[in-house]
């Protein structure tokens, strides 16, 4: 199967895909695609994503009161005036190499936890298979996100979860940090990443879908732990 039609299948005919990268894992050219995405992504939505941390730091009153007027101005001149340097740092070495380390412990973790109820499957296998989910997130996900965030001139504003019901949340509340993880995307691509523990393990799919949504939940309890943390140093 070439990329096009994996990535199809990815959407339109998971459980075949997901067999057929169990029983030949590729992840080379799904790996590159990814990157690339969400490096143009980032590059997109730098304006609003500036603009909205702008508007937040200017608020904060204890940290200016902590840094010092003049230190804290220096902050926002940088916030509002990257060098050249600093973007091409941040979107085009620390976005991809961090996606690239997340992916790879992230599959490490699934592979651990479905090791422990099989003795099938080898770790290539999960990274194949989990970098083609990501495919739901990464692309259709971001796309919405960066439609959205075009739409309403912000991108801390936008989002593709149960906060999506709650409007007027400020995405600064616990609250926002909390249902934003329940994300309908990666509900979708952990639902489907069912089918590739399943092939790869050679277990049921209700266990499988159990390890992948069991995975979903220990990830979205640090990343609220972590929002919550931030909120704290930030209020």
């Amino acid at each position: 199967m070439n990329f096009l039609q994996r990535f199809r299948g990815v959407f339109f005919n998971p459980k075949d895909t997901f067999k057929t990268l169990a029983e030949k894992p590729i992840w080379h050219d799904t790996l590159i695609v990814l990157l690339l995405f969400v490096v143009l992504f980032q590059f997109v939505i730098m304006p609003f994503s500036q603009q909205d941390n702008l508007q937040i730091m200017k608020n904060n009153v204890k940290m200016r009161e902590q840094m010092g007027e003049q230190q804290f101005n220096r902050m926002l001149d940088r916030i509002e005036n990257p060098t050249p340097a600093s973007i091409i740092i941040r979107t085009v070495v620390l976005t991809p190499l961090t996606l690239l380390i997340g992916f790879l412990l992230a599959s490490l973790i699934l592979f651990g936890m479905s090791r422990i109820v099989s003795t099938e499957g080898k770790y290539m296998q999960v990274f194949s298979a989990y970098l083609h989910a990501n495919l739901i997130e990464k692309i259709l996900g971001y796309t919405v996100r960066l439609l959205l965030t075009l739409a309403r001139k912000s991108f801390l504003q936008t989002t593709t979860s149960m906060a999506l019901f709650f409007p007027r949340l400020e995405v600064t509340s616990p609250a926002f940090v909390v249902l934003s993880q329940i994300d309908f995307f990666q509900l979708w691509m952990f639902g489907i990443f069912g089918y590739a523990l399943s092939s790869i393990f050679k277990i049921p799919l209700k266990k499988a879908l159990f390890i992948s949504f069991l995975f979903w939940l220990l990830k979205g309890l640090v990343y609220v732990a972590i929002g919550l943390i931030s909120l704290r140093y930030m209020s």
